[in-house]
């Protein structure tokens, strides 16, 4: 059949099945309920659409009528901003007072439990029992889904996998008093879908056989409870970052229950590769002789998938328009349909068309009824559902099921699904699109936007807009090359072991006598090679070749000094897997940690590049006749760079590029437990061009050679970063002017944090918990920016807790080497000690809720290590740690919580976790941090987005990474040229002038 004559038949089909339905609507958009007034109004109003459903997803944990009304009057402002039926009881509630609140809050609640009744099928066995007895007598199968979010602990995942246990011990014994449907006397009465992350809380990618071994053991005692009760089994597809994992967990269960037809899989065809995916999965199973199963849906993480992938520099893993999700849902199901002898199709969808187009293209293939069958959504387009049921006899609804709270992300889903510009239900029952528009070939929609955007961005116009700096990308561990390049680059750095770094002074290796072996911290006695130490004599030789070197090198146009930052930037890329294996072995990152500390050192070097190439060009200052000021900046001599070990490449390279492009030299120290590393970067400078003495490297006793360079005469400034008393002391050194010094020498330092995570009474705690976790034993808690101390308003105290103490105890400490392990050992034995230590003053001030196993073996290990009942005045809430210790505090209240973050002396990061606009805003004006992180971890500043830097006792106000940095590196100039000439001046160019 051609294209067009199949095409013809779906608009025909289209157009019966719209006349079927005729003038109903579904119950969502009745104007006869409070409901459908509430989203009809949502339909003309963004703004109100926004705050309603942000008010949706935060109701379940609002408790008692004042939070109630206090979070309705802060996300629905004045009265004119409500739809009617909203602001009657607003004004109501104002002028009763209290008991107008109550009312008020009382009349939503109720409301708001309808709303989600529409869209769950029950929250209790019997309830859900009871239900599906109704739907069967109304000609309906189900496909029961157990709602949830998200796991953070076994003992939540347990929950999860116990729950389908008990589920279809229910189910098996209710099917017998379900009435018969004839339409789908083939399949299975019992259908459910399962979401493998939920059944294993450390699913991730980077970890990809760990994650499939343990979806796999959990999942296989359901399908075993499947197969005995007769069941169908759908393994759900969810985000694009557990995708491949999916797919792979179901193909292995496939094959350890191949003589069992009734297990499948969903698929979402707003997916870019899932075409690709289609077409393996179906070979797959003509090769192994499996029957399989196919669950087609569009897809629900539309928002998200885009997000993600922006912010994480990837490219965009969903298609970028509905008519191109639509058109590849038609091919995809083309497809499934031609392979229907050993592939059964579930057509998950309420759009006419694509139902249509399903209809039309079986038929054409000459596909059994049997086959394939009709699935959507309870609660939403009942008219569509019912027309389609007295069609083809086949519809079987998906059913959420389980308790309002972890409902509200599915529930807000579905909303936004009824209510997009583009939702076909919304232009069906609540817009007035003609059913010409609704029924056209999505292929041919696709077909007219491609045509407009190439008329409406001609090629070079996406260029000439490009930004001048973009983030490097992140890793993707969801490609198996990225997972792959790891344990390659592990092998080929360890097959350098052994190597000798020498200094670098004028361009020159220099060897010395004394050497310090570079350990893995994670197998101390795994000696990665030795670096040679500087002495008094060295670092004054690299001194006099960078003070030689300074003039040529401030001279040198900003261009040029940019240009090599770039050269560098792109040796770092094409090295970017060696420079991480070289962390992860000699300072114990995790994979995606060590990948992190490159891209954002390649970031400092574009980004200042691109910043200098801005500050490099001389400003016109004034437009008055006669006289010409330029403001110019230029370098001060020579730089001392002292650099942590915590994030080896990336805060040295920041400094050291910062210094290098705004013309300086630079003397560069690193650490001790990073020579290794630091040695790496300077072969990247050396690698892009940089001419000889204008970068020395001088590793050695930082005691030693930071006292002396601190203390140099010929040093102009000294960027640092380490601990507040190292800073200290190098603030005080460097303020005594020395005889012949010729200038004062400028710091720019970055010490410690004692940074504090607030969690408001009505936190996401599926959000709050990982993200504090993450922001307080990632790489170990050894980040400045780590969490501390994470101070818990009262009301949601206990629940906090228990649920960061059972997600705590999934954590899995090991080699940093190995993806499989969350933690790994502390950077060296004297931080071991120190660690310890406060975990013996953590037992004396504190209740120790949790200290994690130890592995065994060698290794700078320490526990994982969580107390509460901290007070402000204990030590565990004063001084930086700078390890996996976590102190808990109770609040009675937000303006205490809000006085204990600003306690300490230092001030570099926080973070707040609310659903309060009020609260967030308040703590944007009151918590006193350097970077403070709203509902998000408090790790992970991106360079260009985040200006990282802290004040008070944890820095002196300049902010990496940002747009006034390297002005720190500068002295400005102004330059005033009388343009007078025996009272002639030079005219100023007007319009018309050449």
């Amino acid at each position: 059949m051609q294209p067009s004559d199949l095409n013809e038949r779906i608009v025909a089909r289209g157009q019966a099945l719209f006349a079927a339905i005729a003038d109903e609507k579904p119950a969502l958009f009745s104007s006869a309920t409070w409901t459908g007034r509430v989203l009809q109004w949502s339909l003309q109003n963004e703004e109100f659409k926004t705050s309603l459903f942000r008010f949706v997803d935060v109701f379940p944990v609002l408790h008692g009528s004042q939070q109630l009304t206090e979070h309705i009057r802060q996300y629905f402002g004045a009265d004119e901003q409500l739809p009617p039926v909203l602001a009657t009881g607003a004004r109501l509630a104002g002028k009763l007072g209290p008991l107008g609140g109550a009312l008020l809050a009382k009349a939503i609640t109720v409301n708001l439990h309808e709303l989600a009744r529409q869209f769950i099928l029950g929250e209790s066995t019997e309830e859900l029992a009871q239900r599906l007895k109704v739907l069967h007598r109304e000609g309906f199968a189900a496909v029961i889904d157990v709602l949830g979010e998200a796991t953070l602990s076994h003992a939540e995942s347990g929950e999860y996998l116990a729950t389908y246990l008990r589920l279809l011990e229910v189910l098996a014994a209710e099917e017998r008093r379900w009435q018969a449907l004839p339409g789908l006397a083939g399949a299975p009465a019992i259908n459910l879908a399962v979401k493998p992350t939920a059944l294993y809380c450390l699913a991730n990618p980077m970890d990809f056989a760990g994650s499939v071994a343990g979806i796999l053991a959990p999942l296989r005692r359901i399908a075993e409870r499947a197969v005995a009760a007769g069941a169908f089994l759908c393994i759900d597809m969810e985000s694009y970052r557990t995708k491949e994992i999916t797919l792979e967990v179901y193909r292995r269960l496939k094959r350890e229950f191949r003589d069992y037809p009734h297990i499948g899989i969903a698929l979402q065809s707003y997916l870019r590769d899932s075409e690709d995916d289609l077409a393996e999965l179906l070979a797959w199973s003509a090769r192994e002789q499996l029957p399989i199963s196919i669950r087609l849906v569009k897809g629900a993480y539309w928002d998200f998938e885009t997000v993600r992938a922006r912010q994480m520099g990837w490219e965009c893993p969903v298609r970028s328009s509905k008519s191109d999700t639509d058109a590849a849902f038609e091919r995809m199901a083309a497809a499934i349909l031609r392979q229907h002898r050993f592939c059964y199709f579930a057509c998950a969808s309420h759009n006419i068309r694509s139902i249509a187009a399903v209809l039309e293209t079986a038929r054409s293939l000459r596909v059994p009824d049997d086959r394939y069958e009709f699935q959507m959504l309870y609660g939403m387009a009942e008219p569509v559902r019912r027309g389609i049921l007295a069609a083809t006899g086949r519809v079987r609804l998906y059913c959420p099921y389980g308790a309002l709270v972890p409902g509200m992300g599915y529930l807000v889903r579905r909303l936004l699904e009824n209510t997009a510009n583009e939702s076909f239900l919304r232009q069906t029952f609540a817009g007035a699109a003609e059913i010409e528009k609704l029924l056209e070939d999505p292929e041919a929609v696709l077909s007219r936007l491609r045509a407009q955007e190439r008329d409406a961005v001609p090629g070079d116009a996406a260029s000439a807009n490009a930004p001048a700096f973009r983030n490097e990308a992140a890793a993707d561990f969801t490609r198996p090359e990225v997972r792959a390049a790891f344990p390659a680059a592990l092998a080929a750095v360890r097959g350098r072991a052994g190597e000798t770094a020498p200094l670098f002074i004028a361009g020159r290796d220099v060897l010395t006598a004394t050497t310090v072996p570079s350990r893995n911290p994670n197998r101390p006695a795994e000696i990665l090679g030795h670096v040679c130490q500087a002495g008094t004599d060295e670092v004054e030789r690299a001194m006099a070749a960078a003070g030689a070197a300074f003039p040529a090198w401030r001279a040198t146009p900003a261009m040029a000094r940019a240009a090599i930052l770039r050269r560098a930037a792109t040796l770092a890329r094409q090295r970017l897997y060696e420079l991480a294996a070289w962390q992860v072995l000699e300072i114990g990152k995790q994979w995606d940690q060590a990948h992190a500390d490159v891209s954002e050192a390649i970031d400092f070097l574009d980004y200042y590049a691109a910043e200098m190439l801005r500050l490099g060009v001389p400003q016109r200052l004034g437009e008055l006749p006669g006289e010409e000021n330029f403001l110019i900046y230029e370098g001060r001599g020579v730089a001392a760079v002292i650099a942590p070990w915590n994030f080896p490449l990336a805060i040295a390279c920041g400094m050291v590029a910062a210094a290098l492009v705004t013309g300086n030299t630079v003397v560069f120290k690193p650490s001790s437990l990073t020579g290794l590393t630091g040695r790496r970067l300077v072969e990247l400078f050396a690698a892009a061009g940089l001419p000889d003495g204008v970068l020395n490297f001088v590793p050695g006793a930082g005691s030693a050679i930071g006292d002396q360079l601190s203390a140099h005469p010929d040093i102009a400034l000294i960027a640092f970063t380490g601990s507040l008393e190292v800073g200290q002391r190098i603030v005080e050194r460097a303020a005594v002017v020395c005889p012949g010094q010729r200038q004062f020498k400028r710091v720019i330092a970055e010490m410690g944090g004692k940074n504090a995570i607030i969690v408001d009474a009505d936190a996401d705690l599926d959000e709050a918990v990982p993200q504090v976790l993450a922001s307080a034993f990632g790489f170990q808690g050894q980040k400045c920016s780590a969490c501390s101390r994470v101070i818990v308003l009262e009301a949601i105290h206990e629940r906090f807790v228990e649920r960061l103490v059972a997600a705590a105890r999934a954590w899995r400490l090991g080699p940093a080497e190995d993806p499989a392990f969350d933690m790994g050992a502390v950077a060296e034995a004297a931080a071991q000690r120190r660690i310890r230590d406060f975990i013996e003053v953590g037992k004396e001030e504190g209740e120790l809720l949790y200290a994690s196993p130890l592995p065994e073996g060698e290794g700078y290990w320490v526990p994982l290590t969580i107390f509460a009942g901290i007070r402000p005045e204990h030590r565990l809430a004063r001084e930086e740690i700078f390890g996996p210790l976590l102190a808990v505090m109770r609040a009675a209240d937000f303006d205490q919580a809000i006085a204990w973050a600003n306690a300490p002396s230092f001030a570099l990061t926080g973070g707040l976790f609310s659903r309060s606009p009020a609260n967030i805003a308040r703590a944007g004006n009151e918590f006193r941090v350097g970077n403070l992180y709203i509902n998000r971890a408090i790790t992970g500043a991106m360079v260009g987005r985040q200006p990282f830097g802290g004040c008070a006792l944890s820095g002196l106000g300049t902010k990496a990474g940002g747009s006034d940095y390297l002005l720190h590196f500068m002295d400005p100039r102004i330059v005033t040229e009388n343009t007078l000439r025996r009272g002639f001046a030079p005219a100023a160019k007007g319009a018309g002038q050449t």
